[in-house]
């Protein structure tokens, strides 16, 4: 076994380092368990579903998980360069055969909005929903686009 020399430092900031692993470890400790019970008591009664977003030179694409759900019950709207998806996940009717043991699936109703950040052409805007996947496409505004500028040279 051999031991490695370190040199000891002195600065103030030595130790901000150590107290900020101990900070995230005492952090991931609690949020786990502190998730489960908030899921299982009702608190994340605003849960919302996850989406990706992305963008290439025409277009922003959102991609928002809304598995079970139906298309009449989702919504989509532009408001004030905000992209509003809303919706509601419905219970399964009650029976008399069957009780639930354990419900961790969101029930109720779900808002969600991201600002875009350049102007899109809503009147081009399609919408697609495929196997519990809701794909919004929003083409840029031709303004919005980056243009290329030629650099005229004179003689």
């Amino acid at each position: 076994m051999s031991i490695r020399w370190q040199q000891w430092d002195e600065s103030p900031w030595a130790s901000v380092g150590g107290l900020v692993n101990v900070t995230n470890e005492l952090e991931n400790l609690f949020r786990t368990p502190l998730e489960e019970f908030a899921r299982g008591t009702g608190l994340l009664a605003d849960a919302t579903p996850t989406w990706d977003i992305y963008e290439n030179k025409d277009s922003f694409v959102v991609r928002a998980e809304l598995p079970g759900m139906k298309k009449q019950d989702i919504g989509i709207s532009i408001e004030e360069g905000q992209l509003k998806i809303t919706g509601s996940h419905k219970t399964e009717g009650a029976s008399n055969t069957r009780r639930a043991v354990r419900t961790e699936r969101f029930v109720g109703a779900f808002e969600r909005s991201l600002a875009l950040p350049t102007l899109v052409n809503s009147d081009k805007i399609t919408a697609q929903y495929v196997d519990g996947i809701l794909t919004v496409t929003l083409p840029k505004a031709e303004e919005s686009k980056p243009k290329k500028i030629e650099v005229k040279v004179s003689n």
